[in-house]
C-alpha cells in the first residue's frame, strides 16, 4: 500500500514525522495506552520513537500493511496512531489496531480514524478486516461497534500480558459489503445511564462494585438458590466486575446492581442475559442483601428489568429458573406477572454428582404487571 493522507472530519490520518516524536513518545508512555500494549516499553524512550518513524512505520507499508499518525485536523498535532497488521494479501484481510493520546480522548477521536482506515484499506482492496480487543477494554469494544464491526468471537490465549502470561481477546470483524453505520447491539446501553422507579435504582455493574457483590454472592442463603451451590471465589467476582461492561456490550449478560434511591446504598443486584436469541428469549435473576429484603424492592427491580427487557431491548419473552422450595422467588416473580410453567426435572447441576430440579417462570410483554 502507498501511504495516502486520509482526511477524516476533526482529524486526518498521515504518515509519522519527526515533529511527532515527543507527542508519540508521551502518548504511548501512557498507562492507559500501555496497558493493552504489552510490547510497548516504559518509559518509552525517545531515542527508540524516533528510530520507529523513521524505520518502524515506513516498514509497515512494504509489507502491505498501514502505519497512520492521527492527526488533529486544525492544528496537524499527533493525537494518536492507527494502522494495519498481520496482512494476508492473498486472503484480502488484516488486523486493525488504534490508540489515542490522553490529551485527545473522548472525542470520538478513535471512532472517527478506524472509520477512515477501514474505508480505506477496503478502497485498498482487502476484503476483511478484524479489530482484537482486550475484555477489560470497553472503550475499544465501543470504538469497533461505532466503526461498524460486528462481535465474532473470542480467540483464546491470542494476547499477551506483561507479566508473559497470554490473556483472550475479543474478535470484532468488517466485511467489505457490510452496511456502513455503527453496528446494531443486542443489549444498548440504559436510556440516560439506568433504570428507575423513584424508590429503586438499576444501575450497571462496574468493577468498583467487588466489595458489595462478594459480600452478597458468598450468602448462604444466596449460594443455597445457585446452581451448584459453591460460593464463587473472590478472583472471579472481581473478574465478574471488571468485564461486566464487555459481556453487555457483546450481548451476552446485562448486569446490574440495585440501588437505593434515597440513600444512594446498593441493595442487591439482577441481571438479563439472551438465554435464546434466536426466538427472542431472555433469562432474569435477582438477588438482595438481607438488610434490604422485605420492602418490595425485588419486585420493583424486576418491573423495572422486564420493562427494559420488553421494550428497549426488543425481547419477545422472559424466563427466570428458581428452585422448586424457593418460594420468596416465586412470590416476586408472580407479583410482575411471570407464570409457572413448568418444572424441569434434574436440570442443574447440584453437589457430588446430583442433580436439580429447575421451576421455570415466564412472562410475555402484555403480562407484565
Amino acid at each position: 500500500m502507498i501511504p495516502e493522507v486520509v482526511e477524516a472530519g476533526a482529524v486526518r490520518l498521515r504518515p509519522f514525522r519527526p515533529g511527532d516524536a515527543e507527542d508519540l513518545a508521551a502518548g504511548c508512555g501512557d498507562p492507559e495506552v500501555s496497558r493493552f500494549n504489552p510490547d510497548t516499553p516504559q518509559p518509552y524512550p525517545i531515542a527508540h520513537v524516533r528510530s520507529w518513524i523513521t524505520e518502524g512505520a515506513p516498514a509497515a507499508w512494504t509489507t502491505g500493511g498501514a502505519a497512520y499518525a492521527i492527526a488533529d485536523a486544525a492544528t496537524d498535532r499527533l493525537v494518536g496512531g492507527a494502522g494495519l497488521s498481520r496482512v494476508a494479501a492473498a486472503y484480502g484481510q488484516a488486523e486493525v489496531g488504534c490508540w489515542v493520546a490522553p490529551w485527545a480522548r473522548r472525542r470520538g477521536v478513535a471512532t472517527a480514524a478506524v472509520r477512515a482506515l477501514t474505508a480505506y484499506a477496503f478502497r485498498a482492496g482487502l476484503a476483511r478486516l478484524e479489530l482484537l480487543t482486550h475484555a477489560e477494554n470497553p472503550a475499544g469494544q465501543r470504538v469497533a461497534l461505532a466503526a461498524g464491526f460486528r462481535h465474532e468471537g473470542v480467540r483464546r490465549a491470542a494476547g499477551r500480558s506483561r507479566d508473559g502470561g497470554r490473556r483472550d481477546l475479543i474478535a470484532w470483524t468488517r466485511l467489505s459489503g457490510d452496511p456502513d453505520g455503527p453496528t446494531s447491539r443486542p443489549l444498548p446501553d440504559l436510556p440516560g445511564g439506568r433504570l428507575t422507579d423513584g424508590v429503586v435504582i438499576l444501575r450497571p455493574l462496574g468493577p468498583d462494585d467487588v466489595d458489595v457483590m462478594y459480600r452478597l454472592h458468598t450468602l448462604a442463603e444466596v449460594v443455597a438458590n445457585q446452581a451448584p451451590p459453591v460460593p464463587p471465589t473472590r478472583a472471579a467476582i472481581e473478574r465478574r466486575c471488571r468485564t461486566a461492561e464487555s459481556a453487555w456490550l457483546t450481548g451476552v449478560v446485562a448486569r446490574l446492581l440495585i440501588v437505593d434511591a434515597a440513600s444512594g446504598e446498593p441493595a442487591g443486584s439482577c441481571g438479563l442475559s439472551r438465554s435464546d436469541p434466536a426466538s427472542g428469549e431472555g433469562s432474569v435473576g435477582y438477588a438482595l442483601s438481607p438488610g434490604w429484603r422485605g420492602r418490595g424492592y425485588a419486585t420493583r427491580a424486576l418491573r423495572l428489568l422486564a420493562g427494559w427487557a420488553f421494550g428497549p431491548v426488543g425481547m419477545a419473552r422472559l424466563v427466570a429458573g428458581t428452585l422448586p422450595d424457593n418460594t420468596a422467588s416465586h412470590r416476586v416473580l408472580e407479583k410482575v406477572g411471570f407464570r409457572r410453567e413448568g418444572l424441569l426435572r434434574g436440570r442443574l447441576p447440584g453437589l457430588d454428582g446430583t442433580r436439580i430440579d429447575d421451576l421455570v417462570f415466564g412472562v410475555l410483554p402484555e403480562e407484565l404487571r
